[in-house]
């Protein structure tokens, strides 16, 4: 009887918390400890992170940065005009998905590629029915190219794209575990939030996305776990409800 009661135990911790998620990865993530690029092995880790939720039945959209590409810079510095340097960014967004896509399908995923700028003999142009019904279909959709549109952060994308597929909530990789009162890679001192809210965020002034992005969670109630993508098995966790990283709700 014990047994089952463990076996009972332990399927409930595996049930997942969400259904659909959207994972926003920064393209730095990608580089590991290169200083530009992609990181075979970074990419390798994070398809199979990716696999082992799907094999829970969640729903997964992805986008991602391309700061290990291309990011844009002051327009003084380089002499390109701002909007240009958005979308040589977004083009950088599509390589990175081209090889996170190429990693998924090699741990054995499903997957399609989305682009806001339409390049058809890569990727598909993003339909947001389309999207969904590759989701409900158990493929992984990357959503590459931003919005499509400049002066838009990859974190804006992440958060439109979210609220447009109805995901359950943003789960923001990045190399540090959750919200600190300070930079915790500068400041010893700073403490983790485990949970806080939208407002405690912009009165405390923490940079959590930019806010645009913010702003759009905040109006859709779409909560956001910002978490360590970096240490293998945290996805798992966070998606199976275990207190990893720092809700925002």
């Amino acid at each position: 009887m014990s047994d089952v009661v463990s076996l009972q135990k332990y399927l409930q911790q595996m049930l997942p918390k969400y259904k659909r998620i959207l994972l926003k990865l920064s393209g730095e993530s990608l580089m590991g400890d290169k200083n530009f690029g992609l990181d075979s092995d970074v990419i390798s880790r994070y398809a199979q992170d990716v696999k082992s939720i799907t094999e829970l039945g969640v729903q997964v959209a992805i986008v991602i940065g391309g700061g290990n590409i291309y990011r844009g810079m002051n327009e003084a510095e380089t002499g390109i005009e701002r909007a240009q340097g958005d979308y040589m960014g977004m083009l950088a967004t599509v390589i990175n998905g081209m090889a996170l896509q190429s990693g998924l399908e090699k741990a054995g995923v499903y997957t399609r590629l989305q682009s806001a700028i339409k390049m058809e003999q890569i990727a598909e142009p993003y339909i947001r029915r389309r999207a969904m019904r590759h989701l409900e279909k158990g493929r992984v959709v990357i959503f590459g190219a931003g919005t499509g549109n400049p002066y838009f952060t990859t974190d804006t994308a992440g958060s439109l794209r979210a609220i447009e597929i109805k995901a359950d909530v943003i789960l923001k990789g990045t190399r540090v575990n959750g919200i600190y009162t300070a930079d915790p890679e500068k400041d010893p001192a700073a403490t983790k939030y485990e949970t806080i809210s939208f407002s405690e965020c912009i009165q405390k002034n923490l940079k959590v996305m930019d806010m645009t992005a913010f702003t759009l969670c905040m109006e859709n109630n779409l909560p956001i776990v910002v978490f360590d993508m970096n240490t293998e098995g945290n996805l798992l966790k966070v998606v199976t409800g275990e207190k990893v990283g720092t809700l925002v709700s």
